[in-house]
């Protein structure tokens, strides 16, 4: 009933429910609109109802998000909302802060904030930086536990971290462009901010990766473009028109289609090889049409949405984490494959 109304299939429905990813917004809202209006409970909703006022305590969570905008930030607020859904019978209450700059103190006002609100435990995405780890430590040793998803801060104490191993992803993003360029080409490497987890972990996966095969890594240049359309289109366009003998682009940030520009304005497209990470409705049309070659795609609805799962499992119930769950699947995605 649900598929047939809202015009979809019904393995469409089972990826809505079960947050999976590889849903378009427009087809996710449909989905949900046909459930509200059927009243539709799934076999985990119904169980979830018949224990609902069973006397867990109330609670409230805090998320910490970067200033991300974007496909990052549609997919992270689709699994917050998921997972406010889910557990608002076990009286949880989500707070979300989001941050407007890549400033190291704004991140920890926005911790603060969270503190005066009565959180008492937190999914973090921040930058690596030691006032950061310092402040996510005092935390933890006040008992209240942290979850850091898409970017670890490795040296702090946190429960766990739910994301892609980035290293491993960029080491693939390496043995691909490995075999897809004469060995005489260069390879321009553009990272986000290096001052995240996540991002430099990409890049040091890759040139490790790169040098293991025998790759020279004084014919790898690398730019930092924070994230940022512009900024993005006038490094790749400076490069490429310095430097004719470029023959690949790795995307290791999220500012892909300021890279394709580019690409298009100094009349190289199909000249390059270009290999990016994750998979938004605009990069899934850039792979069909052959501007991109291939994309490294994780699942950052589920990062969104198992943080907060996982802190109310160990809030409630003192259950921690499933260690083999907090590691995100990496998918490669070309043209044929989408």
């Amino acid at each position: 009933m649900v598929a047939d109304k809202a015009g979809v299939s019904r393995g469409t429905v089972d990826r809505v429910l079960n947050n999976r990813s590889h849903v378009s917004p427009d087809v996710y809202d449909r989905v949900m609109a046909a459930i509200q209006e059927t009243g539709y409970l799934t076999p985990r909703s119904t169980y979830q109802k018949t224990l609902f006022g069973q006397g867990f305590p109330p609670i409230k969570l805090g998320v910490l998000l970067p200033n991300w905008t974007g496909h990052f930030r549609w997919e992270i607020m689709r699994g917050i909302e998921a997972a406010q859904a889910e557990l608002t019978d076990f009286h949880v209450k989500i707070l979300v802060e989001e941050c407007e700059t890549d400033i190291p103190e704004e991140s920890i006002e926005k911790l603060d904030t969270l503190l005066k609100e009565g959180i008492q435990g937190a999914a973090v995405c921040t930058m690596n930086d030691p006032a950061i780890e310092q402040k996510i430590q005092s935390l933890t040793e006040n008992d209240i536990p942290v979850i850091t998803f898409n970017s670890d801060l490795p040296g702090t104490d946190r429960l766990c971290f739910i994301g892609q191993d980035y290293n491993k992803s960029g080491r693939i993003a390496a043995e691909l462009i490995s075999k897809c360029i004469p060995a005489s080409g260069k390879i321009l490497a553009a990272a986000g901010n290096l001052e995240f987890d996540g991002h430099r972990a990409r890049l040091d996966g890759f040139r490790t990766r790169m040098a293991e095969i025998g790759f020279p890594h004084d014919r790898i240049q690398v730019i930092e473009t924070y994230n940022n359309y512009q900024l993005t289109y006038k490094k790749v366009l400076t490069a490429l028109q310095q430097d004719n003998t470029i023959k690949a682009i790795y995307m290791a940030n999220r500012s892909v289609a300021g890279c394709t520009k580019a690409v298009e304005t100094a009349q190289k497209k199909g000249e390059l090889r270009i290999i990016c990470h994750d998979m938004s409705e605009h990069t899934k049309s850039l792979l069909t049409d052959g501007t991109i070659d291939f994309s490294i795609s994780q699942d950052l609805h589920r990062q969104g949405y198992l943080p907060l799962i996982y802190l109310r499992d160990y809030l409630h119930k003192q259950k921690l984490p499933p260690t083999q769950d907090t590691a995100a699947n990496i998918s490669i995605l070309c043209s044929q494959n989408l």
